[in-house]
């Protein structure tokens, strides 16, 4: 059945699910209270770039079962069904700062008018949703639950994730609301994927713990591209190797320059914290954070074994901004820490990404040696070399004639293994990978 939900947030994960729960057939009012964003909203504009999202919300104004707005207070009397997506950034000790998903719970503890379901959709803590309980009961004598739903959501395919997930978490403690959860989530797993139901503080680790496993994966593989360069291997060979075993799987096992983006280096953190207050030493959670962070410095390592520490007077291209494909997200990306150290060094570079160019010149407004272009071969005019950073599909065939008339020199540093290696050695380029054991010269 169609029922009102309220969702608090809109951001990454709140817009999705809010769009996506509407195009289920629910009323659902979206809230947050920046003004700026909720005008935007609500004049067609969407405040992040995710592929197919536009489209899902427009669809579901018009219909009349999305709307948006900033009286929070408003939204929770006319919600059965509260959703809590508003963002837990990290705090100088790494630990998820829980303030804002509080603040949530206080102002529905004040504006409750009836019996409602109260859905923690952020990632937090363990425990995070024991505090939101008791701050609503204290603050109100209606009836309610308190549940725990978290995201899978993968920017730049949130909403495939959505709308078809592999699995919905829920950790409920009462038969009620665990029906309600039930109704609103169904239509989204007919194909028999499941709704896994758990205990609360179950549901809020599972989180945490599949982020971490994933991270794991990524940052096994980089390791093993350091070996595969010290050797003689070929790293993407090995991944065919490896992925093939149906025990392993082929997923998450690309090397690279690292992670970054708003989930796997905040949610480590909050483990490692979270261990640090409980007393358990994570070590491999540990491991994969370091070598996430070194993988970056490796990369650039590879840039300066080929011009030398000093790189005053050389310009770099960057293709690839933001820090994973099919998103404008910055947030954590490789491709910053990268370009500052080619910076620090003296060097001048101009950068290009499909989507994420506005949020890119505000990273790096100040920064006078950064440029960032709209078109990517104008980006690469007079340099000594191209870094490819982000792995979007158009770097995968670009045009090589156009490519090698634009750039002075003929190295291309392929931080993701993506480029067409055979072709560019035709070209006269030399192809340095990432664990691919050796260099691609000319041919």
């Amino acid at each position: 059945m169609s029922r009102d939900i309220g969702v608090i947030g809109c951001g990454y994960v709140g817009l999705v699910l809010g769009a996506g729960l509407a195009e289920t057939g629910n009323r659902v009012i979206c809230g947050d209270i920046d003004k700026e964003k909720i005008e935007m909203l609500r004049h067609g504009k969407m405040p992040i770039y995710e592929p197919g999202l536009e489209e899902m919300v427009q669809r579901n104004k018009e219909k009349g079962r999305l709307s948006f707005t900033t009286d929070i207070p408003s939204l929770v009397r006319q919600s059965e069904v509260i959703f809590i997506a508003v963002g837990t950034p990290s705090n100088e000790d790494g630990s998820a700062d829980v303030e804002h998903v509080l603040s949530c719970a206080k102002v529905i503890g004040e504006n409750m008018n009836g019996y409602k379901v109260v859905v923690v959709r952020s990632t937090v803590p363990v425990g995070t949703c024991d505090r939101v309980k008791e701050i609503i009961s204290g603050l109100t004598s209606y009836p309610f639950d308190c549940a725990s739903s978290p995201e899978f959501l993968k920017e730049g395919d949130a909403v495939a994730d959505m709308m078809r997930p592999d699995r919905i978490v829920v950790g409920v403690e009462s038969e009620r609301a665990k029906a309600i959860l039930i109704d609103i989530f169904s239509p989204f797993v007919r194909s028999d994927n499941p709704i896994i139901f758990m205990k609360v503080r179950s549901s809020e680790m599972t989180k945490y713990a599949a982020n971490a496993m994933l991270a794991t994966r990524i940052s096994f593989m980089n390791e093993m591209a350091r070996l595969c360069d010290a050797v003689g291997a070929d790293i993407e060979e090995v991944r065919r190797g490896v992925g093939a075993d149906a025990r392993i799987g082929k997923k998450f096992l690309f090397a690279g320059v690292g992670f970054g983006g708003s989930c796997f280096p905040k949610d480590l953190r909050a483990l490692l914290a979270l261990g640090e207050k409980t007393g358990v030493d994570l070590k491999i959670v540990k491991a994969v954070a370091v070598v996430n962070k070194e993988q970056r410095e490796l990369f650039v390592n590879k840039i300066i074994q080929r011009f030398g520490e000093n790189l005053r007077g050389r310009a770099f291209c960057v293709w690839g901004l933001s820090f994973k494909p099919n998103t404008d997200d910055m947030r954590e990306a490789p491709s910053i820490d990268i370009i500052l150290e080619l910076t620090k060094r003296g060097a001048r570079v101009k950068a290009y990404d499909p989507v994420a160019n506005e949020n890119a010149k505000k990273v790096f407004k100040g920064v006078s040696e950064v440029e960032v272009l709209e078109d990517a071969y104008k980006a690469a005019a007079g340099a000594d070399a191209l870094v490819l950073v982000t792995e979007w599909g158009e770097f995968r065939q670009p045009d090589i004639p156009k490519l090698k008339e634009a750039m002075r020199g003929r190295i291309i540093f392929d931080g993701r293994n993506v480029m067409p290696v055979e072709a560019l050695q035709e070209a006269g380029f030399i192809v340095i990978g990432i664990g691919r054991g050796r260099e691609f010269l000319p041919k």
